[in-house]
């Protein structure tokens, strides 16, 4: 799919890329996935746009989960953010107790109060953190692109179906390589 546009003020959020969730058995290579959001992340910060590092140290409340909840103590280092990111003093950092990365964080204030329109989405995992950031952002008015080589699942069936029936109504999604052009033009 071909990015149709680039907000001048665009933020770039990688979600749950982080120590305690690196080694999950996904889907697709995660060697890929952050080789495709490092590049993104360098394009993002020498284009002066913000970028945003969510990682997650719990889960809401709740009784009906069906997963091992997060609320016992973690693992040392759990929750630190990959060093591939190589986290910068002006990136936000949001560490969330949700799925997705606005319901329990400031996130959305900060992005508004910095006049950001567009969000460019990617990390894992497509059907939870990916998802679910990706439809609050939608919800609170944001654009939405996702970007389809920089994302993950331990599920191949969660992964597709994300990719392929929810994406499609929350925004635009492409690759790494496709939101590289676009800022380009963008630039141009």
């Amino acid at each position: 799919m071909t990015i149709s546009q680039i907000d001048p003020e665009t933020a770039l959020i990688v979600v749950d890329l982080q120590k305690g969730l690196i080694g999950y058995p996904f889907v697709h290579p995660i060697a890929d996935v952050l080789r495709h959001t490092r590049t993104l992340l360098k394009v993002f910060r020498a284009r002066g746009l913000t970028v945003v590092l969510v990682n997650v140290t719990g889960a809401a409340p709740g009784r009906t989960e069906q997963r091992p909840r997060l609320d016992s103590p973690l693992p040392s280092g759990f929750a630190d953010l990959i060093d591939d990111l190589d986290r910068q003093p002006g990136d936000l950092v949001m560490t969330k107790q949700s799925w997705g990365a606005f319901a329990t964080t400031d996130l959305e204030a900060r992005l508004k109060a910095a006049g950001v329109t567009q969000v460019v989405i990617c990390g894992v995992a497509t059907g939870t953190g990916v998802e679910a950031t990706a439809r609050q952002a939608y919800e609170l008015g944001f654009n939405v692109t996702l970007v389809s080589d920089a994302m993950t699942d331990t599920r191949a069936e969660a992964h597709e179906y994300s990719l392929n029936h929810v994406f499609p109504r929350l925004g635009e999604r492409g690759t790494a390589s496709e939101i590289m052009t676009a800022l380009d033009t963008k630039a141009a």
